[in-house]
């Protein structure tokens, strides 16, 4: 071939690829949506799973599919959310999903009931053990797909002006506390109710509450609730692994090239590790810091466990008797849980309890 002809087909060539190129890049569309999280943006790890979502799918996607995120209040509260994207206000959200319990209770089995299961088994029947199937059925008629968007891991059981010493100490104390566990403590005498993250300080400052759950030492301090509360007790039985989700309007979500619905699951993903990641990391510290300005840290007594444990029996196997949605996803789960908890009291629990003894010899 001479040396024109050549130059000639390269440019040919040359010309054909760049207008290729941009051709498929320009295949998928631009979109932007709106986020509203279920939290204040006070809060950097359980509202920075909203960030780190948007973050990751802008990235993957060279800027086209772009989220805002807002934090509760910006857009609507953070009770709201659920609601929002059911009504297609916004097109998704970051949010626990039992805030909606007191208008359906299986909306509760999104997030966490008390004593149902920990992160590691909320990961593993939603994603493998047919969780996330069985709990889209039941979404899918409230307009919305969800998908794991974040794990607080076992939460703390909130921050209480008096000593608990007994089943009898807790008649009478106005608590917030959120979800199903409301239903449940209120049983032993405890006055339940659901307030915002960014509104429990006030309550509990004024005295419109007596006690408040949150999640854990390191978002509790950012919060202050050491500051007006003096004793801190565990566990969060209500909240053995909480469970946040990425809430998608179906509508909104059946528009999305398949490639993008794959980028959303892939940053949620990633946002449900990050999460548990983030508390795992910074609680140890804040608990530290919390315990030498003054709290007082207290297990619930095993009155306390066991009344609300068989409180929370009744009460599932009443909802149970008139809610087939709800029994269907509760007896899921605990056929699931009970499996989960066979094998893991052999490999797990042993190696953790031989480890928490051990620590202090290392």
């Amino acid at each position: 071939m001479k040396r024109r002809q050549f130059l000639k087909g390269a440019a040919v060539a040359g010309a054909a690829t760049a207008v290729a190129m941009p051709a498929v890049a320009q295949s998928q569309p631009t979109i932007k949506w709106r986020l509203t999280s279920g939290f204040p943006k006070s809060l950097d790890t359980i509202y920075g799973a909203s960030e780190t979502i948007a973050r990751y799918v802008k990235e993957m996607t060279d800027g086209r599919f772009e989220i805002q995120a807002f934090g509760a209040g910006e857009i609507v509260g953070g009770l709201q959310s659920v609601d929002a994207v059911s009504a297609g206000t916004v097109e998704m959200a970051n949010t626990a999903i039992y805030y909606n319990w007191g208008k359906d209770p299986a909306f509760g089995l999104a997030t966490a009931v008390p004593f149902l299961m920990s992160k590691r088994a909320q990961d593993a029947w939603m994603l493998d053990g047919g969780g996330e199937k069985l709990l889209n059925d039941f979404l899918g008629k409230h307009n919305i797909v969800a998908f794991e968007g974040g794990n607080t891991g076992t939460q703390m059981g909130g921050w209480w002006r008096k000593e608990i010493r007994s089943v009898e100490d807790l008649k009478g104390v106005k608590m917030r506390i959120g979800g199903s566990g409301g239903a449940i403590i209120s049983k032993l005498g405890v006055v339940a109710q659901q307030i915002a993250g960014g509104d429990i300080y006030p309550a509990l400052e004024r005295g419109t509450i007596d006690a408040a759950e949150w999640v854990g030492a390191y978002d509790d301090e950012k919060l202050g609730f050491n500051k007006v509360a003096r004793f801190f007790y565990y566990p969060g039985w209500w909240e053995g692994g909480a469970v946040l989700h990425t809430c998608v309007n179906s509508a909104k979500w059946n528009e999305l090239p398949k490639s993008y619905q794959a980028i959303l699951r892939g940053a949620s993903a990633f946002a449900n590790t990050e999460m548990t990641a983030k508390y795992d990391s910074r609680n140890p510290a804040a608990l530290k810091r919390l315990i030498a300005s003054g709290t007082q840290l207290r297990p619930f007594p095993q009155d306390v466990m066991e009344a609300a444990f068989k409180a929370a029996q009744e009460t599932y196997t009443e909802i149970s008797g008139r809610n087939a949605e709800f029994k269907k996803l509760y007896d899921a789960a605990v056929a699931f849980r009970n499996d989960f908890y066979l094998y893991n009291q052999i490999a797990d629990f042993s190696f953790d309890n031989f480890m928490i003894r051990a620590r202090g010899r290392a």
